[in-house]
């Protein structure tokens, strides 16, 4: 019998949750929930709803994905875990660290599944760079674009009060999840923070260290001019530097995230329906890293940026 699963959220990330649920065995869409009423008409067929917990009272699905704007994804958590439903939400778990462990507390007191979608981590380049670079002694991960070019209708994500500040709140859980891959428990021993005059948080350079002695850099730009670059480098003791770049070998805008979505529903399915056991993904850890950033954070109103950049691929 397929897992059923309902969308609460139909913006732009939406869309790759749906095509995986088209492509994934033994799961499909059970419901759908927006405030949006031409969105949820987008979808015929299907059960609809305005409003979440009626979505989770109805009894159309098995189990939730949360793809709402940030400051939504912890009282969402929250109604889906009290229904004892596994839930899985796009990073950040949520926009404060209290919310967060609040939400993590509660799965665990539940025994219920909490999965963050950390899409960058199934990346195929990822995960080859991972296999091939053990203990590394210095890692880079690169995270750069330009917001408004990625956000589509989903311009909450220049409010700063909704994202939970920008580019380091909303981004840097991919970042801070990639390098504790390679690395394993990191701690922020600085950072510089450029910010925009709406307080949005547009670069960020983050310096972090292992408990190995290993040290990395995260280097996060919303305003990149050259279209899209994500990338790692990883520096290892006989001084070997590997590199991934989680763009390659996918061609059009975006279109890595196809067979990373695909990736996080199978992860998701399993984990739901007890194939996997799972207590905790790594939401937390990311939460707790963009929470020390902020905090230890010199925040200037000049971008800032590393030397010269290569151009990336050009979003289109």
């Amino acid at each position: 019998m397929s897992l059923r699963i309902g969308i609460v959220g139909l913006g732009v990330i939406s869309r790759y949750y749906l095509a995986a649920l088209d492509a994934v065995p033994d799961v499909r869409l059970g419901a759908v929930c927006d405030t949006d009423p031409d969105r949820l008409a987008a979808h015929p067929g299907v059960p609809a709803y305005r409003d979440h917990r009626a979505l989770l009272a109805a009894g159309d699905v098995d189990a939730v994905v949360v793809t709402v704007p940030n400051d939504l994804h912890a009282p969402i958590c929250r109604d889906v875990l009290t229904a004892g439903m596994p839930v899985c939400v796009e990073k950040p778990l949520a926009t404060t660290l209290d919310e967060g462990l609040a939400v993590d507390r509660l799965a665990a007191d539940r025994g219920v599944p909490l999965f963050t979608a950390f899409h960058r981590r199934y990346n195929t380049s990822v995960r080859e760079l991972v296999r091939a670079a053990p203990d590394p002694v210095a890692v880079t991960v690169r995270y750069h674009e330009r917001i408004e070019e990625h956000v589509g209708a989903d311009r909450w994500y220049l409010d700063p009060a909704r994202t939970g500040g920008g580019c380091v709140a909303d981004n840097g859980p991919n970042a801070y999840d990639l390098a504790r891959l390679l690395l394993g428990e990191l701690t922020v021993t600085g950072a510089r923070i450029g910010v925009d005059a709406a307080g949005v948080d547009r670069t960020a350079l983050v310096d972090l260290r292992a408990d190995s002695g290993a040290t990395c850099r995260v280097d996060l730009d919303w305003s990149y001019p050259h279209g899209e670059r994500k990338d790692i480098e990883v520096r290892l003791a006989d001084g070997t530097v590997r590199r991934a770049d989680m763009l390659a070998g996918h061609d059009g805008f975006k279109a890595s995230l196809w067979h990373e979505y695909r990736a996080i529903v199978r992860g998701f399915a399993a984990v739901a329906t007890g194939r996997v056991d799972h207590r905790t993904d790594g939401g937390l850890a990311a939460l707790s890293l963009v929470t020390d950033t902020y905090r230890l954070g010199l925040p200037t109103a000049t971008p800032v940026r590393v030397g010269a950049e290569r151009p990336g691929r050009v979003a289109r």
